[in-house]
């Protein structure tokens, strides 16, 4: 179904700098419209009992070269894919994708068989018919599924389909008695061959589950699951308690040496750490050290700086006179005892008491 075409689309619109013919314009960026075979899908694909079918007109089958050119939209290429698609994986998602993609526009036919003939000729299910119809619809490469697909397509099933092209992988599907079932779908030129997708399948699923299957069986019993349900003896029941215990035991060791080496870890990188903020500080204290008591150290040089100023206060002051003949008196604060009136008046005693007068008066200029 084609979407309305918004007239919104091609609104911006701009005038050509130079004149056009008859005022043409061009789009503003627009890239050109791409046809597109589905929008968004909202619902599962129809059942191809409830869709309405008009035999009324004529049905001719397209040649694979005319597939490949596209044909219009009202007469897409009705192409066919069956299978019994049992627990629906990735693997059948991208060979219905490879049939959705086989030619430019495609309608993709889908037959999924039923539990009666998937038992007699392929095997017994994990899924039911209506669980395997239903994922095929939910299929968003899919137009419309069959129900109760035949085993062998027949003409008359291609002719009341109107399938013009069945794909599957090319591999031979030996079944009902016959090497290849698609034989005849390949002799009369309709087979499209598409890939498989290796490493998944419905029986390599089924393969895990039942290597496991005692892991599983213990989950769901976990679950709520009781072992009728599960088809579990009573010895195997408490056999799978019992291991889930251990279990639980093991995982509580496992998470207490975890947490320990963690703890552990932790620890050694604490200590490092301390370690190395220690050597820091230590080389801190011996440089500081160092600087103040080592041999060209503050200290020293503030010994030497307060004996100086030690030996500067105590030392005597040298005489300022001129004449070396005469001494001065350690203390500043000396006087000569004697005066002229003092000593007798003779020739030497004049002469002493002109030197004590002449001291006087320079001690008392020098002050």
């Amino acid at each position: 179904m084609e979407a309305p075409t918004s007239s919104r689309l091609n609104s911006r619109k701009r005038r050509k700098e130079g004149p056009g013919p008859n005022g043409a314009a061009e789009l503003d960026g627009i890239p050109a419209k791409m046809s597109r075979r589905a929008f968004s899908l909202r619902e599962p694909a129809p059942f191809s009992d409830e869709i309405e079918i008009d035999y009324s007109k004529p049905y001719a089958r397209v040649t694979f070269e005319e597939a490949l050119r596209g044909t219009p939209l009202d007469r897409p290429v009705r192409v066919y894919a069956d299978g019994i698609f049992d627990l629906f994986h990735s693997g059948h998602a991208r060979a219905l994708m490879q049939a959705k993609n086989l030619f430019p526009n495609t309608y993709l036919i889908v037959g999924v068989c039923s539990d009666e003939l998937t038992h007699n000729f392929k095997g017994f299910t994990v899924m039911n018919e209506n669980e395997r119809y239903d994922a095929v619809q939910h299929c968003r490469y899919v137009d419309e599924v069959v129900r109760n697909a035949p085993w062998t397509l027949t003409p008359e099933f291609l002719k009341e389909h109107r399938i013009d092209f069945v794909a599957h992988d090319d591999i031979p599907y030996s079944s009902a008695g016959s090497d290849d079932v698609y034989k005849h779908i390949k002799d009369a030129g309709m087979f499209a061959p598409t890939q498989r997708t290796e490493g998944i399948s419905t029986s390599d699923i089924i393969t895990r589950i039942v290597r496991d299957y005692d892991v599983y069986a213990r989950r769901n019993l976990q679950r709520g699951y009781t072992a009728k349900e599960l088809n579990v003896s009573f010895i195997n029941e408490k056999r799978y308690h019992l291991q889930e215990r251990v279990d639980k035991v093991k995982k509580r060791v496992k998470d207490v040496e975890e947490k320990s080496k963690e703890f552990v870890q932790k620890v050694e990188e604490k200590s490092i750490d301390l370690i190395q903020k220690w050597e820091e500080k230590s080389r801190e204290f011996i440089g500081n050290f160092l600087e103040m008591f080592g041999p060209e150290g503050a200290l020293k040089h503030m010994l030497k700086e307060g004996k100086g100023r030690m030996l500067q206060a105590i030392s005597p002051r040298q005489s300022p006179s001129s004449s070396p003949t005469h001494d001065r008196s350690p203390s500043p604060s000396f006087r000569w005892p004697f005066s002229a009136k003092t000593l007798p008046a003779s020739p030497a005693n004049c002469a002493r008491n002109e030197a004590a007068i002449t001291y006087d008066i320079s001690e008392d200029e020098e002050d």
